[in-house]
């Protein structure tokens, strides 16, 4: 039986105020605390890498839970932001981290869904491998390509990585996954001539539209209630989005997770950063986990305590 073991994760120490740019993007303290809850946003060295990032979060897994790297046999790193072109940022984490050469390592190419699809994908490359011992990354650093003069994103974005242990000793399993694409849309979140451009209101309602539908199908597949359901962990778009999908779904709000204000949304990473912490609450036996945005593309499943 694969799942979660542990994870780790790096958020870099640089912080840029949204407090400090409300006179240049006409805008109020309210508005960050009430509608985007991002204070400040995490910025990377410019030194630091998307696989720089990765060794990071490795080392304060690492610190946590010993892992043996001759053990490990499939590396995948999930990043629209690789350190080059070619070859794949999968391969230098492989390196830097000198893992043997019998370790698998692949990237996907997936931003806001990426964690959920990539929990799929990696156990179910484990699985038909016979593969007992499998990292996770998730590294996509928008610093390298915002617009600081962007309103729509300088004052969201925030740069992190995390690793999820994946293996046959678990402390929570998967059940049944749901997914979705509307490709037609893949222009209101895109990268052009090296800049992130995105339509913020069709995002929103995007996700206040899909998200709730997605979260009814996923529990219908997993033969669940939403009652059941101790903690509901969303990707970290937006303090209003993730508000406007647990009101749509009546959720308590004590149940649902927000947790990205002093580090902004940080695409891939979110999901897992914040698990890193809920994992640790015994009373968590169900987590409902959902990623959505770049694609624009969505992913959803459940979490359940094994021990």
């Amino acid at each position: 039986m694969l799942g979660i073991q542990e994870i780790g994760s790096y958020i870099p120490g640089k912080r840029v105020s949204n407090y400090e740019r409300t006179e240049k993007f006409g805008i109020t303290a309210d508005f960050i605390d009430e509608k985007i809850g991002v204070k400040s946003i995490s910025v990377r060295d410019p030194s630091e890498e998307s696989s720089d990032l990765c060794i990071k979060a490795f080392n304060n897994l690492a610190a946590k839970i010993k892992i043996k790297k001759e053990d490990v046999d499939v590396l995948v790193v999930i990043t629209q932001n690789p350190d080059f072109s070619l070859p794949q940022t999968s391969a230098i984490v492989h390196g830097k981290l000198d893992m043997p050469e019998k370790c698998a390592s692949f990237d996907i190419s997936l931003g806001c869904s990426g964690f959920v699809y990539g929990l799929s994908i990696i156990q179910s490359f484990m699985k038909e491998n016979e593969f007992r011992t499998g990292l996770l990354f998730t590294s996509d650093p928008y610093s390298k390509i915002i617009n600081p003069e962007d309103k729509n994103t300088s004052l969201l974005f925030g740069d992190a990585a995390a690793v999820t242990l994946i293996s046959d000793n678990p402390k929570y399993i998967t059940g049944k996954f749901s997914y979705g694409t509307t490709g037609k849309d893949y222009q209101d979140l895109i990268c052009k001539d090296g800049k992130l451009i995105m339509n913020g209101r069709s995002v929103f309602n995007f996700a206040a539209k899909t998200v709730p539908k997605d979260v009814v199908c996923c529990m219908k597949l997993n033969n669940l209630t939403l009652a059941e359901v101790d903690r509901f962990v969303f990707h970290q778009g937006s303090l209003h989005i993730v508000n406007t999908i647990a009101k749509r779904l009546e959720l308590p709000q004590e149940k649902v997770v927000f947790d990205a204000w002093d580090y902004g949304n940080t695409v891939s990473s979110s999901i897992p950063i914040l698990l890193e912490n809920e994992m640790n609450g015994k009373d968590n036996k169900i987590i409902f986990i959902s990623g959505f945005g770049v694609g624009l593309s969505w992913a959803s499943t459940i979490l359940i305590r094994a021990k």
